[in-house]
């Protein structure tokens, strides 16, 4: 029987907060917009790797966290990250079954659906300054993917996180 890390949560929880630091931390104004959502692109890949301890709950606190964190409208990040996080939970099966590079293309979608749903609530704001460069964020989290689901999937054995 494989032994389980009581502290599992924790070490998911820690790799979030290394999220939300890389996805501040652009300076210039087209590093940040061309900074992928890190902090979604973790979630997803808990979502897959371990769905009964990261589901759509926690997706949405995380959500709540960054609309925090980034100043958003309270509920914007915490709504489009328990949509994104409910599709990739109902694929995740699939998922896990398809190449690195056939993942990266669903995450790009995923991704893809956060920017759209984000954009759709700050139109709702009558927020009209998005401009192309807006939406080159999800190619950029994709372009990242395999490096994201390498590195978290051996913090995941290293840890035993299941």
């Amino acid at each position: 029987m494989k032994h389980v890390n009581p502290y599992a949560l924790g070490v998911i929880v820690a790799s979030i907060g290394l999220a939300m630091m890389l996805r501040i931390a652009a300076e210039s104004p087209i590093l940040a917009a061309i900074n992928p959502d890190w902090v979604l692109m973790f979630v997803l890949y808990w979502n897959m790797a371990a769905p009964s301890r990261v589901g759509i709950g926690f997706a949405w606190v995380t959500g709540l966290f960054m609309d925090v964190l980034t100043g958003r409208l309270l509920g914007q990040h915490a709504l489009t990250y328990t949509i994104v996080a409910y599709l990739c939970i109902r694929l995740h099966r699939q998922l896990r079954n398809h190449t690195l590079l056939q993942q990266s293309l669903i995450i790009l979608l995923l991704l893809l659906i956060d920017q759209l749903l984000i954009f759709w609530t700050q139109k709702i704001r009558q927020v009209d300054s998005i401009d192309w460069l807006y939406w080159a964020a999800p190619f950029t989290g994709a372009l990242l993917w395999p490096m994201v689901f390498m590195v978290l999937r051996h913090v995941r054995r290293s840890f035993n996180v299941a």
